[in-house]
């Protein structure tokens, strides 16, 4: 009998098992007897939903044909959101009222949706109870036996009570002063930053002028992901060599400067994709491309190169600063490119740079 290789992956959200062996009729006829099975080329690979009795189905059903080898099978425990209670009505309510407060307020849609998504945790979390009866100790409650419980960060703490503060500050018939809500310290975690060696490797692992175009305008310029994707035709002025950012983080528009070379790289691209309306649109025409796909673009040029670093989008935004930094670009200038508020924020970036520190001399060298 042939073995069989069970391994379970996928996320919390969406747990999957992977189920492998040689081609065999027999095992392809058992296998498919399983609710929701699919065959993945790319895994090589049979693919079932996750349930905790899987172990236990797949050795029943293959009791006889296979031996089944589940050393890289894992219990995936389920998100701690999928476990509270579902929001009432009335809550329900509440949370559209706060949602038209936010865009009365002309708050950026990525922020309304993240502060939704926090007071619905919320009240989740204490069963529906009314706005109006929520005291600080329902909060500690929240923080301790759901944020802390579950490992989640402090950042995340410091979304979640920031969001639920603002909530207050609007909400009139109240138990809590939002002014007494403690938000935890914030971390100060350095910016990932990439070698333009490293950079450089990833775009000529793209053979789709697509993907190695928006990730080159993404370092090239340093965008966020939300503003490549939200970039119009319009936005590219090639004859003044400028890039315009409309409504970037904290609702502001910016210019950067975009060099010859990415504007006939943009060309190429448009004559190969002619898209309508977005700069980068997906399947359907006229639409933006998708956050998850941007993702998966730099995912596979980093496999395809074998970069053990695990990049993410934001770390080409932090390489193009960095870059500049160690060009001998003065920061005030990189914080109007980068779109930030404060100088401080910018700063960081002093951090990681070796303009500097590649000078400093070790003692031991004087050993």
């Amino acid at each position: 009998m042939q073995t069989i290789r069970v391994k379970s992956a996928g996320s919390k959200k969406k747990p999957l098992v992977y189920v492998q062996f040689n081609y065999d009729p027999l095992l392809i006829r058992t296998i498919k007897t399983f609710s929701g099975a699919t065959w993945s080329p790319g895994q090589r690979a049979w693919i079932l939903p996750y349930s905790d009795s899987i172990i236990s189905d797949l050795l029943s059903a293959f009791k006889g044909q296979a031996w089944l080898d589940y050393s890289g099978f894992k219990k995936i425990e389920k998100e701690p959101s999928n476990l509270l209670p579902q929001l009432s009505e009335d809550r329900k309510s509440d949370i559209l009222k706060f949602i038209d407060s936010m865009r009365i307020k002309r708050l950026s849609e990525s922020t309304v949706k993240q502060y939704a998504y926090s007071l619905k945790l919320l009240f989740r979390f204490l069963e529906n109870k009314s706005p109006e009866k929520i005291d600080h100790q329902d909060l500690k409650q929240f923080q301790k036996e759901y944020i802390l419980k579950h490992g989640y960060s402090s950042s995340y703490q410091r979304i979640i009570l920031g969001s639920v503060k603002k909530y207050f500050e609007m909400e009139a018939n109240r138990k809590i002063d939002p002014e007494s809500i403690d938000l935890p310290k914030k971390e100060n975690p350095l910016p990932h930053v990439l070698s333009k060696e490293e950079i450089k490797s990833i775009l000529e692992a793209l053979p789709n002028i697509k993907h190695r175009t928006v990730l080159s305008l993404i370092y090239a310029c340093g965008l966020r992901r939300s503003e490549v994707l939200n970039l119009k035709l319009e936005d590219i002025d090639s004859k003044r060599k400028i890039l315009r950012i409309n409504k970037g983080k904290g609702n502001k528009d910016r210019i950067i400067p975009i060099s010859k070379k990415i504007i006939e790289i943009l060309r190429e691209y448009y004559k190969s994709y002619r898209p309508k309306a977005y700069l980068f649109e997906g399947t359907k025409e006229g639409k933006p491309y998708s956050a998850k796909s941007l993702e998966n673009i730099l995912n596979q040029a980093v496999k395809k190169v074998g970069m053990k670093k695990k990049p993410t989008l934001h770390w080409l935004r932090h390489s193009y600063a960095t870059h500049l930094l160690e060009g001998g670009t003065d920061l005030r200038f990189i914080q109007e490119l980068l779109g930030h508020s404060s100088s401080r924020t910018t700063e960081i970036y002093t951090h990681v740079s070796n303009r500097s520190l590649k000078d400093i001399k070790s003692p031991f060298d004087d050993l």
